[in-house]
């Protein structure tokens, strides 16, 4: 059973019990047969590994986003464009069947510029000291929950994996029905207006958001215990980031709303 709803985590091959050594060359194992050795990866995963490709994938989206948001009004015209590259390269990483870390490299640098142009937005419509407060919110969030996972305080268990995947596609499902009934009635159902259900919406999304970390370190933790290669680090930077991604959006949406009503 898979246990993240992080589709980045989803490369990560199964044997019963969990995350397994990757196959290479080998055929698969079948029901009812023995079970075979695992293959010997070039080199296991370490911590260490998972670690520095993070460091590097966020340095690197940092770095585009802090260009495109001083580049000034052309920000808003680089978003889109690069939020629907960063999307279609999100695709190929995901079901692509080969490590392609160049992807992952490609992929940051596209989200920064589509970072970078959204923060510009907000940042001119309700001050730049908004994006401070949203990207310590986001940190904020990441190393509690990476506190909660590490001491054991929220175990991940089947039943908590469950909840956490419908929840993601159930906020899924509630954010694309928004955005179509937009088309028809100005502000959809109100998910995204500066209102009491905007800002409950947004708090649903940023605690989805947050115990999806909790899913996403299990995987990674799984994962370097069964020693899978150690360019599948790149994989772990790709979800984490999504995720954190994820996390600054609502946070700073949810900034917005506050900030409006002053």
């Amino acid at each position: 059973m898979r246990t993240t709803s992080n589709p980045a985590f989803r490369k990560l091959p199964e044997m019963a019990g969990g995350y397994a050594n990757f196959n290479y060359g080998g055929s698969p194992q079948g029901y009812g047969q023995a079970p075979a050795a695992p293959p010997q990866a070039a080199r296991p995963m370490t911590i260490d590994d998972v670690v520095t490709k993070t460091a590097i994938t966020l340095t690197l989206a940092v770095i585009t986003a802090a260009l495109t948001y001083l580049v000034g009004p052309p920000a808003v015209v680089l978003a889109l464009p690069a939020a629907l590259i960063a999307l279609v390269i999100s695709l190929v990483i995901v079901f692509t069947k080969k490590v392609r870390p160049a992807l992952v490299i490609a992929y940051s640098a596209f989200e920064g510029v589509f970072l970078g142009g959204i923060s510009y937005v907000f940042g001119s419509s309700f001050g730049s000291a908004i994006i401070m407060q949203a990207v310590v919110g986001t940190l904020g969030v990441f190393a509690a929950m990476l506190v909660v996972y590490k001491t054991g305080a929220i175990r991940v268990t089947p039943k908590l994996t469950k909840w956490i995947i419908g929840a993601v596609a159930g906020a899924a499902v509630l954010m694309l029905i928004n955005l179509v009934a937009s088309f028809f009635t100005a502000g959809g159902l109100g998910l995204r207006e500066a209102g009491p259900l905007g800002i409950g919406f947004s708090l649903l999304c940023i605690g989805i958001a947050a115990f999806s970390f909790l899913l996403d370190f299990d995987a990674a933790d799984k994962a370097i215990r069964s020693g899978v290669d150690a360019k599948f680090a790149w994989y772990i930077a790709f979800g984490l980031m999504t995720t954190l991604v994820w996390l600054y959006l609502e946070i700073l949406r949810l900034l917005s709303y506050f900030t409006s009503s002053d």
